[in-house]
């Protein structure tokens, strides 16, 4: 816009305006066209046409706000508190939901209309120095002007609905048109924004899971500081307004817990109602039950299969044993042939060297000598091994007589020396087995001991509480006369572990073998001798033909089989121990049955054995 040309302006003509044209502009508002009217201390239309337009505006705002006159006639000033404040400004249909713009306009217009100066305007009846209604419309846009106090004061509105509809079997009917509103009004109190809808009948699960997630978890932001009984700024002094204000603090954490619990409580009675969590549930377990369908198919397609590759492998380790069994006979054949054939070389060699020892009287010039000379070649022919005997003989056929008898005591000599090592050996071995080269443990350990220290050590593994007592205790309970301590157990366990798995392994087949030979003479003792068939048969399969029972110790896989066969067919099952003994190759319903005792009473064992070892420490 030109600035306008004042009286004393000079005006010059420096050229021809050039021609029209037509150009777009942006329009900048009636606030630029303010300015440049007040920096050349003129007015606009707009400005007058506004003022004229303002006397329009307040009949029109006071004629919007004699309708409420008599709810303000009738306010106390002192009662503040229990009024209105949205009824007062004429707010009482946007209420929480008016902008701080209406409010201001609302406010405008009521002073406009009820301020003691207006009314004194238009003729009416004011009291001086008398507090009336006008205080309350002042009051109501204090509290509703300011945020905080306005939050204080939404938050206990006497409009708001406090009610939880119960659980009854009208509200599950009519559940989505009683319960959607109610959520939706509490909605106004969350602190998160995006709240989620109820929905409707045919809301996904994730839309309803995330709802009552988001209700299950609400973070409210509604207090109740707008009750308290007391202001803080009443107090007459710092003690007494940190008093009110520790009074109002409790009421407000209780009045806090109840909103809570009423929130919680509506939550709970929409998912008591809700006609969709019954038909997820209804779904949820129609699916477990299918998966379950699926899962007993896949278990029992797998047993089929798993059935039919034991017995192909069963059949293939059938052909693949008779073929190793083949094998081992041509093997053990073969080996017969060459060691009759290394016997036979053996007494040859034998011969020819008593033959040439005698040749050479023997290597002595005295009788004695003779005698002691002839036991030693007795020696050698019996105790050196076929390559050192010919080397021997082949020595002596090429030598004279003093050669000959040089390499006679040479190799005597040898062999006097390799019976002393051996027999240092022996000695070493066996102080060990009694104890130790530290001589700290002087208690012999009998058979029954080292095994039941072998099998306790095994029964209670590393990490056992009182671990060697508890092994003593277990030793002492089954070996009467025993009377080792928990130091003599842990100090042969370490022997056993410093000599390897030799000395256990020893151990075990000692035990085993006194057990086969008891049950061998029982069975042997009630056969004839004259039946070839039963002679060929072993020890075990002959008891367990007659007796009904299998004496050889259980395998690995045998108890395997027994505890899988034990989980298969439960107490219940009809002829329980007749099927678990025919899952059992070898074993009889006797020798599952005694197993089975053998394996609880070793339990019991452990436990007395724990409890003792604990009875003794205390």
């Amino acid at each position: 816009m030109l600035p306008y040309a004042e009286e004393d302006d000079v005006t010059e003509v420096y050229g021809n305006l050039a021609p029209s044209q037509k150009l777009t502009v942006e329009a900048v508002g009636q606030w630029f066209e303010f300015y440049q009217q007040k920096i050349h201390g003129r007015q606009s239309f707009h400005s007058l046409s506004a003022a004229s337009s303002s006397s329009e505006s307040e009949e029109e705002d006071v004629e919007e706000c004699e309708d409420d006159k008599a709810l303000l006639l009738g306010l106390d000033p002192k009662e503040w508190k229990k009024q209105d404040h949205y009824a007062v400004l004429g707010l009482a249909k946007l209420r929480y939901k008016a902008t701080e713009e209406q409010i201001k306009k609302a406010y405008k217009r009521k002073v406009l209309m009820h301020h003691p100066d207006k009314r004194r305007a238009r003729g009416l009846l004011v009291q001086e120095g008398v507090d009336d209604y006008f205080t309350c419309i002042t009051r109501a846009y204090e509290i509703l002007g300011n945020q905080n106090k306005r939050r204080s004061y939404d938050s206990v509105d006497p409009e708001f609905d406090d009610s939880v509809p119960p659980v009854t079997q009208e509200n599950k009917n009519n559940f989505f048109s009683l319960f959607g509103p109610k959520f939706e009004m509490n909605a106004r109190w969350s602190n998160k924004r995006n709240v989620p809808k109820l929905g409707d009948a045919d809301s996904l699960f994730d839309d309803v899971n995330n709802f009552y997630k988001f209700w299950y978890e609400f973070d409210s932001w509604r207090e109740f500081s707008y009750l308290d009984e007391e202001e803080k700024e009443k107090g007459e002094n710092r003690e007494e307004r940190r008093w009110i204000e520790k009074q109002n603090k409790a009421v407000r954490q209780k009045r806090k817990k109840e909103e809570v619990l009423r929130i919680r409580q509506l939550v709970d009675n929409a998912y008591a109602c809700d006609p969709r969590i019954q038909r997820f549930r209804e779904e949820e377990k129609e699916k477990k039950l299918a998966h379950k369908r699926a899962r007993q198919e896949a278990a029992r397609q797998k047993a089929e299969e798993e059935e039919r590759v034991k017995q192909e492998a069963l059949e293939e380790e059938r052909k693949k044993k008779e073929k190793e069994d083949e094998e081992a006979r041509i093997q053990a054949a073969v080996a017969k042939k060459e060691k009759e054939g290394v016997k036979k070389q053996l007494r040859k060699e034998r011969k020819s060297f008593r033959t040439m020892a005698k040749d050479f009287d023997y290597f002595a010039n005295t009788e004695e000598e003779r005698i002691n000379n002839l036991q030693e070649v007795d020696k050698l022919a019996e105790m050196l091994a076929l390559n050192s005997l010919q080397e021997l003989n082949e020595s002596l056929a090429s030598a004279n007589k003093d050669k000959a008898k040089e390499t006679f005591l040479q190799k005597v000599a040898e062999l006097r020396a390799q019976i002393e090592e051996d027999k240092r050996r022996q000695l070493e071995i066996s102080q060990r087995s009694a104890g130790g080269d530290t001589m700290r443990d002087k208690k012999q350990w009998t058979e029954e001991e080292l095994q039941m220290l072998i099998k306790a050590v095994n029964l209670f593994p590393a990490g056992t509480q009182d671990r060697w007592e508890v092994i003593a205790a277990f030793i002492g309970q089954h070996v009467s006369e025993s009377n080792k301590n928990a130091r003599d157990v842990l100090s042969k366990a370490k022997e056993l572990q410093k000599n390897d798995a030799s000395l256990r392994q020893g151990v075990s087949k000692q035990a085993f073998s006194r057990f086969e030979k008891e049950h061998l003479a029982s069975s042997t003792a009630a056969k004839p001798m004259d039946a070839p068939s039963e002679r060929l048969e072993s020890a075990a399969e002959a008891q367990l033909r007659e007796t009904g029972t299998n004496p050889a110790p259980w395998t690995t896989e045998e108890q395997k089989l027994l505890e899988q066969a034990m989980k298969t067919y439960g107490p219940n099952t009809p002829e329980r121990w007749e099927c678990i003994a025919e899952v059992v190759p070898n074993r009889s319903k006797k020798d599952c049955m005694k197993r089975y005792k053998e394996l609880c009473e070793l339990v019991r064992a452990k436990k007395a054995a724990q409890e003792a070892a604990k009875a003794k420490k205390s």
